[in-house]
């Protein structure tokens, strides 16, 4: 499936929004998860192919041209327009998705696979937590727009510095919390810091903890050992690993998060 750039608009220093229509997108099929991702494939430069292209035959090209997959949240699907919107953690020249992002121009072309996903808000929680930074961001605002009306919303976010933080909306009470990198003595400590800080409220909890991987194990540790949080069934996943490319991240993931599995 793919769809054609119909706009690329820069959100922020560390965000770019890409809206996707034509193409084959009136075959997507969206799902009811908060969290649904493509899978997309970006084409690195000089290869001897372009979307739409043949996965198979790309991958037959070489491990030089074939396509890198990366995973996105949806941000949303508008089914009338059967327009995909997708923001994209973009800075920098490293990778291959935020620079395609950061100089994507309507008429270009973004090869994907999907839906997929495995997260809602619960209507029937006490109260939501959600815990992340910015590739956590696209779903945590997604899933804000969803809870039932009323419903207790903590959000903590880590974020570069102000110019990063984006407005969210949502039916629910908010209570929001931008967290800056820049200038704080333990960047890595800001998420698990803000949410020991917390006053837990009485009744069940649904959780929603994603973003750096050492990040979200701690925070994880924490819900389990000091607040005695049971997290089997809550949406907690590491979404990429400081000082790993995205490739190398993909290689350990697996056994990273085996290990993660053994704090509790």
């Amino acid at each position: 499936m793919y769809g054609e750039v119909r706009e690329a608009k820069r959100l922020s220093p560390s965000m770019v929004r890409i809206v996707l229509g034509g193409g084959d997108l009136d075959e997507f099929d969206s799902t009811p998860w908060t969290d649904q991702y493509i899978n997309a494939h970006f084409v690195p430069a000089g290869a001897p192919y372009t979307v739409p292209f043949d996965p198979n035959e790309a991958r037959e090209t070489g491990d030089d041209f074939r396509p890198r997959p990366r995973r996105y949240t949806v941000r949303s699907w508008d089914e009338d327009a059967k327009e995909l919107t997708i923001d994209f953690v973009a800075h920098g020249a490293e990778g291959y998705a935020g620079p395609w992002a950061q100089r994507a121009v309507p008429g270009d072309r973004l090869q994907f696979q999907g839906p997929g996903g495995s997260y809602a808000p619960n209507p029937e929680a006490a109260w939501h937590l959600f815990v992340g930074d910015e590739s956590a961001l696209p779903a945590i605002a997604a899933s804000l727009e969803k809870v039932p009306a009323g419903a207790r919303c903590v959000v903590r976010i880590v974020v570069d510095g102000p110019d990063d933080e984006l407005p969210l909306d949502s039916p629910g009470e908010l209570d929001v919390v931008w967290l800056h990198r820049r200038g704080a003595e333990d960047p890595p400590a800001l998420l698990t810091d803000a949410v020991a800080a917390l006053d837990f409220a009485p009744g069940p909890i649904d959780l929603f903890v994603h973003g750096e991987a050492g990040e979200v194990r701690d925070v994880r540790a924490h819900l389990i050992k000091v607040r005695e949080v049971e997290v089997k069934g809550a949406s907690i996943s590491p979404y990429w690993r400081r000082n790993h490319t995205d490739e190398a991240w993909r290689e350990v993931k697996r056994d990273f998060i085996a290990e993660m599995s053994k704090d509790g």
